[in-house]
């Protein structure tokens, strides 16, 4: 099979220097939607896993993922196309494992932006009952909202990072201006006793696996600043930069803002309060209180607002995310060729076409079943991601290590040798606790928890077999041909 070449006259290229680290970092902040890893999971780690030992883990995963990003990065200077962990592990590893990489990376962001519209479609409705006395299905919100997303993904970049950013810095104020207020105050009735929130002895109290399982998934997308790299403005400096700042940035904001919380409830009464909310079906309540309560009432009206945007932007960043996977199989060939195609603006818009079908695939059918969206759609898409980027990270450090041993492009051990070990021991046990944990996780039986756990060895399985049977391209016109040492660039 040879490779496919790009009909003479049609698009397929993506802009060029069309976006900076500040945006870049917006599409990774975005695809954490802060309001909905605080106000959406965050009861859960205090409720069922460590109670106000939950902060600690955010920073315990910021470790980890920082060791990772390390090894991540150094790759990066030498691998500077679009297609995050396709292009890493496919240099280190071969063709196939990079494709079967590829395929789980697009599982993973789709099973997350479908999840994230299982509650966004909830919020939607909650909001148009409340003030508009319309009272909507909560599929047919996020149908129209998949038009919306499907006409913002087929536009220029910029237009989606400046939308992303007032987005974010709307939500990520009103969390900070509560949690900063706390600080000052002294926090609530123990203080703000850092003890009982950092402390190994906090951290290991309860279930600190089903805490740290929901601090990998605040994680979600720092590793899409390498997707951009067709379209940044000095890739080689601007992807480093927005990983290290994405990494630091959402590890402390997550771990200040919970402890905030945390402190407003006191170390020793919030499991109980998170307990309660949880089975009251009313989990927000444990954040919308204290903010209310703190600033006011009308921070409710607001809160429910944000928390529409902060998913809206979270499923923006995702639907991009993929639109670059699909757009980078299409012009290696692993995929049909039109999925690279481009428009005026640059934006691969057949690749966000067939990224909005594959999200009606995704939602319909929980729709036509009467499943909760919150209970089925969101919990299981989020346990499906978190084995997904689990196995994603894990392939992404053995292909570092694998690729700087046989190119020796780069000699320093700590970035190419021993922070991406260090990353993949620490990962394992991550990896061994979420699935310790899985059906606390997705709220399922242990069936349903097996399926969706096979389902992405499924996928990673029929990956590396779709990469044995498209065969690599040759390595004169493959974006993702073997780096040789001399032409890579110099290493930092």
């Amino acid at each position: 099979m040879t490779e496919q070449s790009p009909t003479p006259g049609r698009a397929t290229d993506l802009r060029r220097g069309a976006i900076g680290v500040t945006g870049i970092l917006f599409f990774v902040l975005s695809a954490q939607a802060p309001l909905t890893g605080i106000a959406g999971t965050l009861p859960v780690p205090l409720g069922l896993g460590n109670g106000g030992g939950a902060p600690a883990a955010y920073l315990l995963v910021g470790v980890m993922i920082g060791l990772f990003a390390v090894g991540f990065i150094a790759m990066s200077r030498h691998v500077t196309e679009a297609g995050g962990f396709y292009r890493y592990v496919t240099q280190g590893l071969g063709h196939p494992l990079g494709v079967g990489a590829s395929q789980v990376a697009v599982l993973c962001y789709s099973a997350t932006q479908a999840g994230m519209y299982g509650l966004y479609g909830v919020t939607m409705r909650g909001l148009g009952q409340q003030y508009f006395a319309v009272d909507l299905p909560w599929w047919l919100w996020a149908l129209a909202t998949m038009v919306l997303v499907q006409l913002l993904g087929s536009l220029n970049i910029e237009l989606g990072a400046k939308l992303l950013a007032a987005l974010v810095i709307a939500e990520v104020s009103l969390l900070l201006v509560f949690s900063v207020y706390m600080l000052f105050t002294g926090g609530g009735p123990q203080g703000l006793d850092p003890l009982h929130s950092f402390s190994a002895s906090a951290f290991f109290a309860g279930a600190p696996g089903v805490a740290l399982t929901f601090a990998i998934a605040s994680m979600f997308g720092f590793e899409s600043t390498a997707i951009y790299s067709n379209e940044a403005k000095d890739p080689v400096r601007t992807v480093p930069r927005a990983t290290y700042l994405s990494v630091a940035l959402i590890s402390v904001f997550f771990a200040f803002v919970s402890w905030m919380f945390v402190s407003y409830y006191g170390a020793g009464k919030v499991r109980g309060v998170a307990l309660d909310a949880l089975q009251s079906g009313d989990a927000t309540s444990v954040v919308f209180a204290p903010i209310s309560a703190t600033l006011g009432g009308w921070a409710a009206d607001v809160l429910a607002v944000l928390l529409a945007t902060s998913l809206l932007a979270g499923i923006l960043a995702f639907h991009n995310g993929i639109n670059r996977y699909f757009h980078s199989l299409g012009q290696t060939g692993v995929l049909p060729l039109w999925l690279s195609r481009t428009n005026r603006q640059k934006a691969p818009y057949t690749a966000s076409l067939v990224q909005t079908v594959v999200t009606v695939c995704l939602v319909v059918p929980f729709a036509l079943t009467g499943q909760d969206p919150v209970r089925t759609l969101l919990t299981w898409g989020g346990g499906v991601a978190v084995l997904s980027l689990m196995l994603l990270y894990i392939l992404t450090s053995v292909a570092v290590v694998v690729f700087f041993r046989r190119t020796r492009l780069d000699t320093r051990p700590w970035n190419t040798l021993i922070a991406p070990i260090a990353s993949v021991a620490l990962l394992l046990g991550a990896t061994v606790l979420a699935l310790n944990n899985f059906t606390i996780l997705i709220g399922a039986s242990g069936t349903t928890a097996l399926v969706l756990e096979l389902s992405v060895v499924v996928v990673f399985t029929g990956g590396v077999a779709l990469g044995y049977a498209r065969r690599r391209p040759t390595a004169a016109a493959s974006p993702t041909a073997p780096v040789t040492a001399e032409e890579a660039p110099a290493s930092a």
